[in-house]
């Protein structure tokens, strides 16, 4: 749909009759950046229809657990009060799978006050872009999504294996920018781009990553809750192509021992709205003042927010020395062994690459917090450290360990309360530390392994 931000209700349903659309997906991304909600027949998808959900719908774990007492509960309310839904127009796309006309709709959320639901991920986003645009300035994004293809698997004791290919074989090497190897799931990524086309995603593209079965996509520059958007319906798209395929596509940051992680690194600029100018670089082309600053913000706030680019127990095993992941916060020019890299690039496209954000994180949240970070340090005209010209895997380990460490500097760390919401911070980490509780009851193979006998 062209101009999308321009498309108001009675156009969205002029488009949905052009496509005799039957049924609507009513879509809400959780904290997990699962697609929660509703679906309907078209004839009862109006704009005075006020669809309601339960406010702990987007306030919940990835295992649907929720906190039973604490600070969770000064921000949902206990009798388990309703959000309004409200269909952001611009969102609208075909639900190219499906076997009659339907149509996918995202959603916000709002309270009884018409003011957006504070912990709401999209919410969360709209707020910082909010703030960008009070100070003049238009941030630009642009993600690049890792993710591995891997063979059904139904029992989850069992290790992931990757998984068989047109040539009836699975890869057992390293297969990095091999285009063969991308070409051994041609049926699947064939399908992959004609739903993107069908849906208006604007992925770029496609290569093989380091791992076996390990893939990489990535999308067009542009402004962060379209792309947040189009992140959401992706994962959603590859995850139901795999599947017809016989496999599974997964977005965790580790699936396979002895494999390199995945990713979402997300390459960030921002445009002076006044003049249309990039303001990480100078009239004579060399990196501003506000390029520096930027980084400086993304090495200061970094570490507190790790729980928000890795939020799940898994998320920290990618996080190694020499494993394609960063470490530390270090920051360099065209430097892959670094958290925070600048590629080289004309003036007019430099920009600053944030490698922390694992491809688990929600894309709302992982957006809305790397943007805080550089946010800050440009309001606070934060200094970074001198560049790392050489390799980063040689210095110290510059962020948290843990999910539960990760969680204690995010608590701690008011700046980011501020920028992204205290509300939603709250919601956040109680519903974090649940997760950590669960899986501390879990006892591993490792541990019986090692320990069984021998201690």
């Amino acid at each position: 749909m062209a101009n999308r931000d321009s498309i108001n209700f009675s156009e969205l349903e002029q488009w949905l009759n052009e496509r005799r659309v039957t049924e609507i997906e009513c879509l809400v991304p959780d904290l997990t950046g699962v697609a929660r909600g509703k679906i309907l027949p078209r004839e009862k998808f109006t704009e005075d229809r006020g669809m309601r959900l339960p406010e702990a719908v987007v306030a919940m774990g990835v295992t649907g657990e929720f906190p039973e007492e604490g600070p969770y509960y000064d921000v949902i309310r206990p009798t388990d009060r309703d959000m309004q839904l409200r269909p952001d127009p611009s969102t609208v796309r075909i639900v190219p799978w499906a076997v009659d006309p339907t149509a996918q709709v995202i959603h916000d959320c709002y309270d009884k006050d018409n003011k957006l639901v504070p912990f709401a991920p999209r919410s969360v986003l709209r707020r910082v872009c909010e703030l960008y645009a009070a100070e003049g300035w238009q941030p630009v994004v642009a993600p690049e999504l890792e993710f591995y293809l891997v063979a059904r698997n139904t029992d989850p004791d069992m290790p992931l294996k990757p998984p068989i290919g047109r040539s009836g074989r699975a890869e057992t090497s390293r297969q990095a920018y091999s285009i063969d190897a991308v070409n051994e799931f041609d049926p699947l990524f064939e399908d992959v781009y004609d739903y993107c086309e069908k849906m208006g995603l604007n992925v770029d593209t496609l290569i093989h990553e380091v791992g076996a079965g390990q893939m990489e996509i990535n999308f067009f520059h542009d402004h962060p809750l379209g792309l947040a958007d189009e992140v959401f319906l992706f994962k959603r798209t590859v995850r139901e192509v795999a599947l017809r395929h016989d496999m599974y596509a997964t977005f965790m940051a580790k699936p396979i021992a002895g494999e390199p992680g995945s990713a979402m690194h997300i390459h960030q600029s921002v445009i002076d709205e006044a003049t249309g100018r990039n303001l990480f670089s100078n009239e004579d082309g060399s990196p501003s003042q506000a390029f520096y600053w930027f980084i400086g913000g993304l090495q200061k706030y970094i570490p507190a927010a790790m729980a928000l680019f890795a939020p799940y127990v898994n998320s920290y095993r990618r996080l190694a020395r020499f494993t394609a992941a960063p470490i530390n916060i270090q920051w360099g020019i065209d430097n892959r062994t670094v958290g925070i890299r600048a590629p080289l690039a004309p003036p007019a496209a430099r920009r600053i690459e944030n490698r922390v954000i694992g491809a688990d994180a929600n894309p709302y949240v992982a957006l809305a917090a790397t943007m805080a970070c550089g946010y800050l340090g440009l309001r606070q005209q934060i200094a970074p450290t001198p560049e790392c010209k050489g390799d980063a895997y040689l210095g110290a380990f510059g962020l948290p360990r843990s999910l539960g460490e990760a969680l204690a500097l995010l608590r701690a760390e008011k700046d980011l309360h501020e920028v992204l919401g205290e509300a939603f911070i709250t919601v956040y980490t109680e519903v974090k530390e649940i997760e950590h509780a669960e899986f501390m009851k879990v006892i591993s193979p490792w541990e019986r392994e090692h320990l069984l006998l021998h201690v």
